[in-house]
């Protein structure tokens, strides 16, 4: 009797044979599945890092100058300009003016060249009341031109709040502004050569 009724409700033999298949390719499809999604995840976070690594690696060897004009008497400034990443950059021209003015005051040449982590100083002379005159209350702005890697920069344009009154500075104080980074010009011979009659440019236009 027993034996009947196992005969009767037990499942073929054959068609759990033919299941199998099914069954194999229904488990092989969700591992595929879960496979692909950790390979995502990996991938996702393979992009994380490598994006975080070329940021650091940009930070520390892309061109950075942090520029500060400084007062040491009634008579004479100077001109400090910081090389704030590790890569090494030869100066080319620094360039001083008022912000009401649409071109430069003074265009000084340079041939210096100033190492990653180091600074650079000079006299800056007669040069700042060239760009001030005698009697003046208000802004200037300096900016370096420099050569990194084969390829020319330029700073954007650090501003200082100056008082100078009958050929003497009295107040000479930075403005405290978010800059731009550096800016790469066109290497082309012929660019060269017009940046050295001036390389304001478009920024000028644009303050």
């Amino acid at each position: 009797m027993n034996m009947q009724w196992f005969s009767q409700h037990s499942i073929p033999f054959t068609l759990v044979v033919a299941y199998i298949p099914l069954i194999a390719t229904v488990a092989t499809t969700i591992l595929s599945l879960v496979l692909a999604r950790a390979t995502l995840r990996y991938a996702a976070a393979s992009d994380k890092s490598l994006a975080l690594a070329r940021e650091e690696f940009e930070r520390q060897w892309s061109p950075e100058l942090h520029i500060k004009l400084e007062k040491h008497s009634s008579h004479q400034t100077k001109i400090v300009v910081t090389n704030l990443a590790r890569i090494s950059v030869l100066l080319q021209m620094v360039q001083l003016r008022r912000l009401s003015m649409g071109v430069p005051s003074l265009r000084s040449l340079l041939n210096e060249p100033l190492v990653g982590g180091s600074t650079w100083t000079d006299e800056l002379g007669k040069h700042l009341f060239a760009c001030t005159g005698d009697d003046y209350e208000g802004q200037i702005a300096a900016s370096m031109t420099f050569y990194a890697s084969g390829r020319l920069f330029r700073t954007d344009w650090f501003r200082f709040q100056i008082q100078v009154s009958h050929g003497e500075i009295l107040r000479l104080d930075p403005v405290h502004i978010a800059a731009r980074q550096v800016r790469m010009l066109d290497s082309s011979e012929k660019t060269r050569q017009k940046l050295v009659k001036d390389v304001v440019g478009v920024t000028a236009e644009n303050e």
